[in-house]
């Protein structure tokens, strides 16, 4: 097994399920110290002790990514920890199916906070310490920050906030630091559960999902893992700005 983060630190938002889990273990396989953030601290708990069980190091810091202080708060608590940070994933993400229209200030300021400005917040703390490490930053947007799609206008504006986030962060923090963006498409996930629930007829809405795949198939989060772990790695020393569709095909037509 490849170690390529030995003694590296990452820390992850949104790695208490589906695709930041999958990523915090792999980080943690490959010798990383995962600092995993998110909201439910029984998933969180219960991801480190997996972690561990794999003779993985990790901590759990539970904290609200829609707000400055407790962001700030889990910046510190790796650096004070680790006394350094090597990559920071911004993963911590929220959908919401609904009509423009329909749609309440408070539900519209929700999506955009925790899909958007954490990653802002999260950048803005962990910079300092990136630029230091020569570190990196993967940011994870979706298939819908590259196309529209009805009922999904405040998630659409958020992840197409990211994708250009990412490029004018890129740009503004080179050479010292490298970042980069994932665009999953539809992956077995909680988010994807939620999704195929809010429709009566769940075997029609995943029938055509799959009809407009080229690959045919949902992608599995440790495949999206892959992707972040390769952007994080040397072997990607040579990218950033890039903006990586992982979505069997979906926004190639």
């Amino acid at each position: 097994m490849l170690r390529r983060f030995e003694s590296r630190v990452v820390l992850i938002s949104g790695a208490t399920s589906g695709i930041g889990d999958a990523t915090a273990r792999r980080f943690a396989v490959e010798g990383a110290k995962v600092v995993c953030v998110g909201r439910s601290s029984e998933r969180g708990n219960a991801l480190v002790q997996k972690i561990k069980a794999a003779s993985g190091e990790a901590m759990f810091v539970q904290a609200d990514v829609q707000h400055r202080v407790p962001v700030e708060a889990a910046v510190k608590k790796t650096t004070d920890t680790y006394g350094r940070i090597d990559v920071l994933f911004n993963n911590a993400g929220i959908e919401l199916i609904r009509e423009a229209v329909d749609m309440t200030e408070e539900e519209w300021d929700q999506v955009l906070d925790t899909n958007l400005k954490s990653m802002f917040l999260f950048s803005k703390y962990t910079l300092p310490w990136l630029k230091k490490t020569k570190g990196v930053i993967i940011n994870t947007s979706s298939e819908l920050g590259l196309v529209g799609a009805p009922n999904y206008t405040a998630y659409c504006a958020s992840k197409g906030g990211v994708v250009l986030f990412t490029k004018a962060l890129a740009l503004e923090h080179a050479p010292d630091v490298r970042v980069n963006c994932v665009c999953p498409g539809a992956t077995q996930t909680s988010m994807l559960e939620r999704e195929l629930a809010h429709y009566p007829d769940r075997q029609a809405v995943m029938k055509a999902i799959l009809d407009n795949i080229p690959l045919r198939r949902i992608a599995s989060p440790e495949e999206v893992a892959d992707s972040v772990l390769f952007l994080a790695s040397p072997e990607a020393g040579y990218i950033t700005g890039a903006i990586l569709s992982i979505d069997g095909g979906t926004t190639i037509k």
